[in-house]
């Protein structure tokens, strides 16, 4: 009896502290500095609404949930869906918090004297758009001193972290659009979901992209990536984590889609078990007329410092992969020849000449099976040093027969050698790298048919009774 006690009062415990506090235009909570930052903590959910005019105001969260009892931050829309609006440009920091690095981010995760917590944990901001943490732009420090965003601003700044979601918010006009630091292996299990990330980088740089992210265990997924703001050449991924996963997620344009490279400031990353691992798939990567680079997907490293590239294993599989250049585009860049792809199950296709279309740049070991090339491929653009293994049943053809082409409807029309095209998942996978699901335009995900052969690219033909059985994921 005693025990059955204790339980219940730990469970009324938690339900007395945990708050809601919601920001609206009406007391006590008029503004977002109106919720105690300093001292929120399990199970507390800070529901922000909608209102006309933008908030201008950044922060600092720094607090510990748990599993059960998550921290979080909830934008509540307007009348007509408007996601609440976190500006930047003039922003002034919260009163009550002190943390440091302040024009790196407009919502900043962990790193600050108060709070003083030294690992946040278990904080998911979801349903925001979070906007114009940039150059020229500034804002009111917690001294009361105006200061400039750096070049590296980012609308999300993980400085460090572990269980951290970022779901469907609208990320856009910063110098990155969510910047995640490894902290020596402290950041870890990061979750981008169902965001619309769009319109990032600075003027005439390469160095800011639409996200740049290092931990350990990150997946994205169901995610829209738009273009990087005009003039800006930074790509629309950078990832240097350890146990990374890029799933279901609609991909377009940048210097590269994908930029996947070393760990160059972590020897805690480099050398964890994760790190040559890496998995993407189901993903459709597009690429416009005059995107800056010509390949898709770069794997390995940029540092200079070989010791520390991934030479690991690219799982590369069920993605769609469309190039509208009118000139050469090429699939992707192996850092050296230690890096390997296992290429199954894609369909690469470009609006131009089949032989405008190569497979690699010229390094790195590939094992190509059970995908569609427009007719003409290449392997490289160039003497390839590499080497591609052509592990049997690749397809060509001139037309990969999706449904709609000008609506970018990527989905196979029935009679399409797309469909039945595939193969089971590689041996080497477990079932938690299974493609089960399947982009939803926009920022969600499907279920994805199962029949007994797997169709190649991202999406799955449905007949006319498959299709209406598919449901859509929330992401909750």
């Amino acid at each position: 009896m005693k025990k059955i006690f204790i339980l219940l009062f730990s469970v009324c415990s938690w339900q007395l502290h945990a708050i809601d506090y919601h920001v609206d235009n009406n007391p006590p909570f008029q503004n977002i500095g109106d919720v105690p930052w300093a001292t929120i903590g399990e199970g507390d959910r800070v529901f922000i609404h909608w209102r006309q005019t933008p908030y201008k105001e950044k922060w600092v969260i720094n607090a510990v949930g748990t599993e059960q009892n998550p921290i979080q931050v909830i934008g509540v829309n307007g009348p007509q869906g408007q996601q609440p609006i976190i500006d930047g440009n003039g922003a002034t920091t919260v009163p009550g918090v002190n943390f440091w690095n302040e024009p790196r981010g407009l919502i900043k995760i962990g790193g600050s004297n108060i709070p003083d917590n030294e690992i946040p944990q278990h904080i998911i901001i979801e349903n925001l758009d979070i906007r114009s943490a940039r150059p020229p732009y500034s804002f009111t420090n917690d001294n009361n001193q105006t200061e400039f965003y750096s070049n590296n601003a980012a609308s999300l700044f993980v400085e460090v972290g572990q269980h951290i979601t970022f779901r469907n918010n609208t990320i856009q006009d910063s110098g990155n659009g969510i910047f995640v630091a490894a902290s020596d292996g402290d950041t870890q299990d990061i979750l981008i979901q169902g965001n619309y990330i769009h319109s990032n980088g600075n003027d005439g740089r390469i160095f800011e992209h639409n996200t740049y992210t290092a931990a350990i265990g990150i997946v994205y997924e169901g995610n829209r990536f738009g273009a990087l703001r005009a003039g800006a050449g930074g790509n629309n991924l950078k990832d240097r984590s350890a146990g990374l996963v890029v799933r279901y997620n609609w991909i377009e344009d940048g210097n590269r889609q994908l930029d996947l490279v070393d760990a160059e400031d972590s020897s805690v990353l480099v050398n964890h078990p994760s790190y040559p691992t890496t998995h993407v798939y189901g993903n459709v990567l597009m690429e416009s007329e005059g995107q800056g680079n010509s390949q898709i997907l770069h794997y390995g490293g940029d540092s200079g410092t070989l010791a520390d590239y991934r030479k690991g294993d690219l799982y590369f599989y069920n993605n769609t992969i469309i190039s509208t250049r009118t000139g050469n585009t090429t699939l992707m860049r192996l850092s050296t020849n230690d890096e390997t792809a296992h290429v199954f199950n894609n369909v690469f296709f470009g609006t131009a000449n089949g032989s405008s279309l190569a497979l690699i740049d010229g390094t790195g070991s590939v094992n190509l099976q059970h995908n569609w090339f427009k007719t003409g491929w290449q392997d490289c653009h160039c003497i390839p040093s590499g080497t591609i293994n052509d592990l049997g049943n690749n397809l060509t053809g001139t037309d990969a027969m999706f449904n709609n082409f000008a609506t970018q409807d990527f989905n196979p029309l029935s009679g399409s050698d797309l469909v039945n095209g595939g193969m089971d998942p590689l041996i080497l996978l477990t079932a938690e790298y299974v493609v089960d699901k399947q982009y939803l335009k926009h920022q969600a995900t499907q279920s994805r048919p199962t029949p007994d052969t797997i169709d190649i690219g991202a999406y799955e033909y449905c007949g006319t009774l498959s299709c209406d059985l598919i449901f859509a994921d929330g992401f909750e």
